[in-house]
């Protein structure tokens, strides 16, 4: 097991950039889900249920570690229209600390109380909620996403009344663990109000411990260099998306973390075929965030943030880092589709080749996307029926000479492993209806093991 590291950097911002909050206090404290892998790489054990309690229901401070939870502060665009009255409304920053590879981490809260940025909610999270957003980030971590990890869920024994699914229904508090929550937004809110000495005082808190690169004394060179890195990252971002089948629904300025870790899951779903038309949120009636579009909605923001930085950095360097966004994403794109495919990177050309011509398989729709991964991993042609037509025969040979070795016992399972709504929906139906969370504890374990063989194969 890791040491347990606190490092409270977040208060080295100063209180321009958050607010003090106190945690909401709930009936009852059911645990019903704890990252024990990832409690061991943070040094947290917390062996007892009681002791997680306290600080993942109770939120007593962590030793050493933020003396009391903080709302952090910050805008954004929610489809492209810009709203300066958000920030932390149902959540905080409860802790900071190193993991066993020195990243700085955050644990933040999802349902933890009202805040100063609550308007007209009530500052919780439906259980339904929290079930989701456990199988959402599984399921992306097992994929190889860049994503938020699910630390600790505990049912709260309040009755909550939502307009989007049947109530009153049961709540919950998460503890997500982070790699930051400065969001595009922050940087939007501090531009709102002309703040350079903040922003620049933010570019630099980026720079020095969210990605570990020496400091310049001048502004205008951290800025840009924050610039590309958060432009690298978000592009790598949008790619795995792409190959993960995935659609986020919400890809507000606001959800947009500057470490290009994805986080904050709310009406999330994996499209089954390669369909850019697809969409998660029912309330995204223009398919602004569809499958498809996710790229476009990413660099829209990266935009964004860029004219926040023209505040303390030259405008034709930053268009031209924003220009290059698209190639950034094109690169990114082909090393996780072949990832995901199990294939070593061979010739660049090569590889856009093949990564062009499994995309042209994909929108087939033949066959499901975790299907046509899941036959063909590792370069094999499965050589079945459904893989007869013109597509696919191009895909046996773009990838003749390119097999390896699947060793996992997974690959020889029946089905692939997926996470489509129906068994998302049926998995939520067991424990609305009769409190049996077995079946959400067998997708859980089933989805690790897949990540387990991904990991092996990885290239």
């Amino acid at each position: 097991m890791a040491d347990y590291r606190p490092d409270p950097r977040i208060l080295s911002l100063g209180n321009d950039f958050f607010d003090p909050v106190e945690p909401a206090r709930f009936p009852e404290a059911k645990q019903r889900f704890f990252n024990k892998r990832w409690s061991q790489r943070i040094g947290i054990a917390l062996d007892e249920d009681s002791a997680r309690a306290r600080h993942f229901w109770l939120f007593e401070p962590l030793p050493d570690n933020l003396p009391e939870p903080l709302a952090l502060r910050y805008h954004g665009h929610q489809f492209r229209s810009y709203n300066p009255d958000i920030g932390d409304g149902r959540g905080f920053l409860f802790a900071q600390l190193r993991d066993d590879a020195g990243r700085l981490l955050d644990l933040a809260t999802k349902g933890s109380g009202t805040t100063p940025y609550s308007r007209f909610g009530d500052g919780r999270l439906t259980l339904k909620g929290a079930v989701r957003e456990v199988l959402a980030t599984e399921m992306l971590e097992a994929l190889g996403v860049n994503t938020s990890k699910t630390f600790v869920v505990f049912e709260t024994g309040e009755q909550l009344h939502r307009g989007d699914e049947p109530s009153p229904t049961r709540s919950a508090v998460l503890t997500r663990l982070s790699h930051s929550h400065i969001r595009i937004g922050t940087f939007q809110r501090l531009a709102y109000f002309e703040e350079r000495e903040n922003i620049d005082r933010l570019v630099r808190y980026c720079l020095e411990h969210l990605f570990g690169e020496p400091l310049s004394e001048e502004a205008d060179a951290n800025a840009l260099r924050l610039l590309q890195l958060v432009s690298e990252a978000t592009a790598a971002l949008a790619a795995s998306y792409l190959a993960a089948g995935f659609v986020h629904g919400v890809l507000n300025t606001d959800n947009i973390n500057v470490t290009g870790e994805s986080f904050d899951y709310g009406p999330w779903r994996f499209t089954p075929d390669w369909d850019a038309t697809f969409t998660a949120a029912y309330f995204d009636q223009y398919g602004l965030y569809a499958f498809g579009r996710q790229p476009e909605a990413i660099q829209w923001n990266v935009a964004q943030l860029a004219g926040c930085l023209t505040l303390v950095a030259d405008g034709k360097v930053i268009a031209e880092i924003v220009e290059g966004w698209a190639g950034r994403f094109e690169k990114a794109l082909v090393g996780a589709m072949l990832r995901r495919l199990g294939v070593a990177p061979s010739r660049p050309e090569d590889d856009r080749k093949l990564t062009a011509t499994l995309i042209r398989a994909l929108e087939t729709r033949d066959v499901q996307i975790d299907r046509l991964f899941f036959d063909w991993r590792g370069g094999r042609d499965p050589g079945t029926a459904a893989y007869g037509g013109d597509a696919f025969r191009a895909l046996a040979a773009a990838l003749e000479g390119r097999a390896t070795e699947c060793g996992h016992p997974y690959w020889g399972d029946e089905q692939p492993c997926s996470m489509h709504i129906d068994e998302v929906e049926a998995i939520w139906s067991d424990i609305a209806d009769s409190d049996d969370w077995s079946r959400f504890e067998s997708k859980v374990a089933a989805v690790r093991r897949m990540g387990e063989a991904m990991a092996e194969g990885a290239a």
